[in-house]
């Protein structure tokens, strides 16, 4: 996770700085301002991604056959932004090869397609989740990204079309999170978790507005660490009520 994530974020800075350095809200970054390097940002992308693809080499084969795929995936959504609006979706297509790296490196092989459901429905989720709130936080270069020529969701529907977007995504991050729960049967302190989720959601889009966009942060930041704080203690905690753990069976 750690190799995988630096060398993303690496990369991300290093492509970007020219547009960071003119953007107002990133020009103060340490690539635009000269604290790092072009060439030690390099060395972070090499070193992190060698760290990624020795760590898939020590779990299992099928994790380090598509190691090189998933740095390809996490590559190439710093480019998209360039020439689709979706680039929110492909930020979340990134995000959402974890669950399912995870899912293989605990399985490995043989694959049970059956049991894919599972992960599959987390990954989706976890898309969806991302590409929901990225489309609010990317509300706050929405005049420098029309400026630029670069694509995003708010650039091509326009603010008030964004955010009824970005809560369509969030409405299926709520579908899949109940199948991740139906397919795997998880009990009932998962599906408390389930409607907190929900629920924090669901104020996430109440508080960011057309007209006020002044809680941006708040949305992104904390709410969302919400979420994804909550939902892994309440299904860690389900998972050990049914298998005994927690009742001494």
């Amino acid at each position: 996770m750690v190799g995988a994530r630096s060398a993303a974020m690496g990369f991300n800075r290093l492509v970007d700085r020219e547009f960071d350095a003119l953007n107002p809200r990133t020009r103060g970054w340490e690539l635009p301002q000269g604290r790092v390097k072009i060439s030690e940002a390099i060395v972070l992308i090499v070193i992190s991604s060698l760290i990624f693809l020795y760590a898939a080499y020590q779990i299992n084969v099928i994790c380090f056959v598509l190691a090189p795929l998933a740095l390809a995936i996490v590559f190439f959504y710093s480019l998209t932004k360039r020439f689709t609006w979706a680039s929110h979706l492909f930020l979340g297509l990134a995000l959402s090869l974890a669950p399912m790296g995870a899912w293989l490196a605990v399985s490995g092989l043989p694959i049970d397609l059956d049991e894919l459901k599972t992960p599959l429905f987390l990954g989706l989720a976890v898309l969806f989740w991302l590409a929901g709130f990225d489309v609010i936080y990317s509300l706050q270069d929405f005049d420098f990204d029309r400026q630029q020529g670069l694509h995003s969701i708010p650039v091509h529907f326009g603010i008030a079309g964004a955010l009824r977007l970005s809560g369509l995504f969030h409405f299926g991050t709520v579908l899949f999170l109940a199948m991740v729960g139906l397919s795997a049967q998880l009990g009932i302190v998962y599906w408390i978790g389930f409607i907190a989720v929900s629920a924090v959601l669901y104020w996430e889009h109440r508080i960011v507005r057309p007209d006020d966009l002044s809680r941006i942060n708040r949305a992104f930041f904390d709410l969302n660490a919400y979420v994804s704080i909550g939902y892994l203690l309440t299904t860690v905690a389900d998972l050990i009520l049914n298998s005994g753990i927690g009742t001494g069976r």
